[in-house]
């Protein structure tokens, strides 16, 4: 059987398409697991022929106001291969699936893991790309042991399984992990330990990147002490919490500077345009400037928006053009993340406290 793989174009920069925040997991493990079974697999980006006919379109869907993409790639694709079984998964397609079979009838919606997991179970397949990557993406657990409500995850992978080791999927000198909590396998100091102990071909190490946020609850020093010695780069928290929990921030952080990782190292995820008012958010803000740590401001969108029409930069939006949460407002959502643009570029630079002005890198205005 010919199977097509297809990542729909979705609004990622051509330098981002490879990097490791958007690479199509889902789809290389799917390629893996049908190569297995004797199939012909191509991966195709975008809506454009591929060469061949396939019996079968596998489409992916990421996040749900992107859903767009998604439906313009199934119906060139329907218009494409008439003949050929149009399939739309992954997280749109589990999260609204009503919404996903209306916009796209002539198509079957698959919700939850390929054949019910799998394809997790096999290695992705790289060759798929067009070019070979430095890095490989990990799991040590699926699912989540937190219920947070702005989050999708535990709806998606509803149950928390987990591994008690990787080493037999290292092949790259660098891994990224994709656990939504990498902290609460309950195996991870082992995976720690051995990650440290760990060398590839001609004895070199490998190094490591969380792309979620370490728990804060279980962050503790000895567990920092083995993510340092593990080589992970890049060290992320997650303050999804109120103001007055601030003495957990500081303590993680300090835990963090005090095995070795430097304000470059140090990165806080916040959730803005959500429950916390724009006030909150910005004194959340300040400490994080105070503690000379660099910010990643994520803007909520419900999990149930389909588009958003959110644009960019200084210019205003009139109401109803993009998401905006009861109690903020359209300047509060540009004021906020263009606060912490100038922030984050203070702190990389080392910059004396002040209000940073773009531009004029080498000059502050005090506040």
């Amino acid at each position: 059987m010919n199977i097509l793989l297809v990542e729909p174009p979705f609004p990622i920069p051509d330098k981002s398409r490879n990097h490791s925040h958007f690479l199509p997991l889902g789809l290389l493990k799917i390629g893996t697991y049908h190569r297995k079974l004797g199939d012909r697999v191509r991966l195709v980006r975008g809506n454009r022929r591929c060469g061949f006919t396939p019996n079968r379109v596998l489409i992916t869907s990421l996040f749900t106001y992107w859903s767009g993409a998604v439906h313009d790639a199934a119906a060139f694709y329907h218009r494409a291969y008439p003949t050929a079984q149009i399939e739309i998964g992954g997280i749109y397609a589990t999260l609204m699936p009503r919404d996903c079979r209306r916009r796209s009838p002539f198509a079957v919606v698959r919700r939850g893991l390929y054949r019910k997991g799998a394809a997790e179970r096999v290695a992705p397949d790289y060759s798929l790309l067009p070019e070979a990557l430095d890095y490989q993406i990990v799991h040590t657990s699926r699912g989540c042991t937190r219920r947070c409500a702005f989050c999708g995850t535990w709806r998606i992978e509803p149950t928390f399984t987990c591994k008690t080791t990787i080493l037999p999927e290292v092949q790259k000198p660098r891994l990224v992990f994709y656990d939504n909590n990498l902290l609460a396998n309950p195996h991870i100091d082992d995976i720690l330990r051995e990650l440290a102990a760990h060398r590839l071909p001609r004895g070199r190490p490998v190094t490591c990147e969380s792309q979620s946020g370490f728990d804060l609850r279980l962050l503790t020093a000895q567990r920092a002490q083995s993510l340092k010695s593990a080589r992970f780069q890049n060290a992320r928290i997650a303050w999804d919490g109120a103001y007055k929990t601030w003495p957990r921030v500081r303590r993680a952080i300090r835990i963090l500077k005090a095995v070795g990782y430097g304000r470059k190292d140090i990165h806080v995820f916040m959730l803005y345009n959500h429950a916390l008012p724009y006030r909150e958010m910005r004194m959340k803000l300040d400490a994080c400037r105070r503690w000379k740590v660099r910010v990643v401001d994520c803007r909520y969108r419900p999990l149930t928006s389909t588009e958003d029409g959110y644009q960019p930069g200084p210019k205003s939006q009139d109401a109803g053009a993009y998401f905006i949460y009861p109690g903020w407002t359209d300047r509060q959502v540009r004021s906020f993340r263009r606060a912490v643009r100038h922030q984050n570029i203070a702190i990389l630079l080392n910059l004396p406290r002040g209000r940073y002005v773009p531009g004029c890198e080498q000059r502050m205005v005090s506040t």
